[in-house]
């Protein structure tokens, strides 16, 4: 199977890496220092799943130069999304599908207005990884998770081409599902990482800290609240008691745990405040749903997120 994967940070790099090991043809699209690295060796991989440099079949900045593939898992941090997605076209064989890994619940749609319906499916991985050095990605923790699923009329219909992107990951040593419901799916992780992200990114504390606080720890049940709220009100499935599951998973996370949102804000890096705090303010307001700690958040944050992105002068923290 021809496999694209745009975006070789920790997530893209370490499926990229696994698929080609297993035999799987594939190209990525990366750029700067890691695409160079990548070219020279390939993908370095430090994981449970071994220890070990990867060479890949291409590898370019420019989507285009790639030729077309059978399957594009986009792999880049969400509020990138948008602006790469036409340039994803020429890398989607006919019958080809394109799956979206990022955090969020906006990024299918995104692809699917730039790409078309029928070429985009719904898609989010589990896995702890980060780019440990250009071209070179750590992960610890549990195997790699990944769940797909076909949007809209197609939701409910066999899905071959899903089918076989999840046999690829599975010789890879990828978990794969394929769901009927990718929108319930992608909103249950949301709940997990968005709420985590947001309160943990306001404490400036591990997840063991703001779980453990009283204080803390009441903010991260009505953000979670507001989020499933939110997600009902849009016709999102959601199980009755998805605020205290996602709860009892937060609460078996390590104490050290951070979120990627809250590292990148922690670092002063462009982050995905608008695609996870941010998304949940539009989509409430779209749905008339009242979300205090959200809008609390968002603004509170937003500084150090328009510093990031040298929109205000770079401040010191104090």
């Amino acid at each position: 199977m021809r496999i694209a994967v745009i975006g070789v940070g920790g997530v893209g790099g370490l499926v990229a890496a696994l698929l080609a090991r297993a035999g799987e043809e594939v190209v990525v699209v990366a750029r700067g220092a890691a695409l160079e690295a990548i070219r020279s060796a390939g993908i370095a991989v430090e994981s449970p799943l071994g220890v070990f440099t990867q060479p890949v079949a291409a590898a370019s900045d420019d989507p285009g130069a790639l030729g077309a593939a059978d399957a594009v898992l986009v792999a880049v941090k969400a509020w990138q999304v948008g602006e790469l997605a036409p340039r994803l076209a020429p890398l989607l064989a006919d019958g080809g599908v394109a799956v979206p890994l990022q955090n969020g619940v906006e990024a299918a749609d995104r692809l699917a207005a730039a790409l078309g319906e029928e070429r985009v499916a719904g898609g989010l991985v589990n896995v702890l990884a980060r780019i440990s050095g250009p071209g070179a990605v750590r992960h610890v923790g549990a195997n790699p998770r990944i769940t797909m699923g076909e949007r809209g009329a197609r939701a409910k219909a066999p899905s071959p081409r899903l089918e076989a992107l999840a046999a690829a990951l599975e010789r890879a040593g990828v978990g794969a599902r394929v769901t009927d419901d990718i929108e319930r799916a992608s909103w249950e992780k949301f709940m997990l990482i968005e709420p985590w992200g947001a309160v943990s990114a306001l404490a400036r504390a591990p997840i063991g800290v703001v779980r453990s606080v009283p204080e803390t720890r009441e903010l991260l049940g009505a953000a979670l609240e507001e989020v499933a709220a939110v997600g009902r009100a849009r016709g999102v499935a959601l199980r009755p008691d998805a605020v205290a599951r996602t709860l009892a998973i937060i609460d078996g996370v390590p104490a050290e745990g951070t979120a990627s949102m809250q590292r990148d804000i922690g670092a002063g890096r462009p982050s995905e405040l608008d695609d996870q705090v941010g998304a949940v303010v539009r989509l409430a307001a779209a749905a008339q749903v009242p979300v205090p700690v959200h809008r609390f958040a968002l603004a509170a944050l937003r500084p150090q997120e328009a510093a990031a992105r040298r929109v205000i002068p770079r401040f010191t923290r104090t």
